[in-house]
């Protein structure tokens, strides 16, 4: 298992933490989700043998926010 840091921008309430933190977690791969509006970041544990760190910020960028 690994873990990846992304910073989020774009996040502005509870209900964008709502929809990331689903969003990741229904991705395949994905162990652990922690979405910080405060932090503007998402900590993410993940499986890279099913999903990359490059696709997770994909999914972030589909929810329609910034990923860095």
């Amino acid at each position: 298992m690994e873990e990846v840091l992304i910073k989020v921008a774009g996040m502005s309430c509870q209900g964008c933490v709502k929809n990331l933190t689903g969003a990741l977690s229904a991705t395949p791969g994905v162990t652990s989700v922690a979405v910080s509006l405060e932090q503007g970041e998402a900590r993410v544990g993940y499986d890279p043998a099913q999903v990359s760190a490059n696709a997770l910020r994909t999914v972030v960028e589909d929810c329609g926010f910034d990923a860095s």
